[in-house]
């Protein structure tokens, strides 16, 4: 298996492709009038999610990397180690990170990427990469790391060029989950490997009750005194509680193709790492 994934490296013309030009390309749906999306607990135009997405995450962009310290106490640290570990990228690979904004997981994938290896970050958000390429200098990753401004419902890639695809903490902000699973497996070498980190379901009655409280009346806060922002939070807290439960997205990441679909809880199901295999 690993050696079926280690292949030559695409070169950086594949990651600025024009998917509608890739005759294998699934691509965006065109959004009709009457088609809807959840914008956490609003009922909004599809075409309308995007933009609203992408403001909220303007907003927060500065202060992105310092709530998520506060608001998870750190232990959003330890939830992205486990899920790079349980990848396991091998010394040049090439990782697609989607919606990999200020480049958390790009960062660890770069140091068992290695020199021959490439990480592409791609984020809907320019505000957001423009906060990982600052904190890529500052970590002296001047090469190995690309920043690609692109949509998740329509990569800017060619077919096949990816050794593994990573999205953390941004499925559920998408417009379409499907459209985005199939862009995944489309820009996935046949052997890659499919991994999300998601908030989920938590799956313990006691915690989900305090996790409930803390949501919604102390991260919203939050985010007011910290980010000056309560608004924007507040939307983050509500689109964890419209994000479809563990075992939904397992069928919806089977039903794109991908094959060995599996998921491991966090923290009692406050998050989630799952996986699939392009075969």
């Amino acid at each position: 298996m690993v050696r079926a994934m280690m292949r030559d490296n695409p070169s950086p013309s594949d990651f600025t492709a024009d998917s509608e030009a890739d005759p294998e390309t699934g691509g965006r749906r065109r959004f009709s009038e009457g088609d809807r999306a959840s914008f956490g607990y609003r009922d909004v135009g599809a075409a309308e999610k995007q933009g609203l997405v992408r403001g909220v995450f303007s907003n927060v962009a500065r202060s992105y990397d310092l709530m998520n310290d506060l608001m998870s106490m750190g232990v959003h640290r330890l939830w992205k180690d486990s899920f790079v570990d349980q990848l396991n990228p091998r010394p040049g690979w090439t990782v697609l990170d989607v919606a990999g904004g200020t480049g958390d997981i790009a960062f660890r994938l770069r140091k068992r990427t290695g020199d021959a290896g490439q990480v592409v970050v791609c984020d809907l958000t320019p505000d957001m990469l423009e906060v990982g390429r600052d904190r890529a200098v500052d970590k002296g990753y001047l090469s190995g790391i690309d920043w690609v401004a692109g949509d998740a419902m329509k990569l800017p890639v060619k077919s096949r060029v990816a050794d593994a695809y990573t999205i953390a903490f941004g499925l559920r902000n998408v417009t379409h989950i499907e459209d985005v699973l199939a862009e995944a497996y489309r820009a996935l070498k046949p052997g890659g490997r499919f991994m999300c980190l998601e908030f989920s379901q938590v799956v313990l009655p006691v915690l989900s009750d305090l996790y409930d409280v803390y949501s919604f009346n102390v991260l919203p806060r939050i985010g007011q005194l910290v980010a000056r922002d309560r608004e924007s939070y507040q939307y983050l807290v509500e689109s964890i509680r419209r994000f479809p439960p563990q075992e939904e997205l397992a069928g919806m990441m089977r039903d794109a193709g991908f094959a060995r679909v599996s998921y491991r809880n966090l923290s009692g199901g406050i998050a989630a790492i799952h996986s699939g295999w392009r075969l």
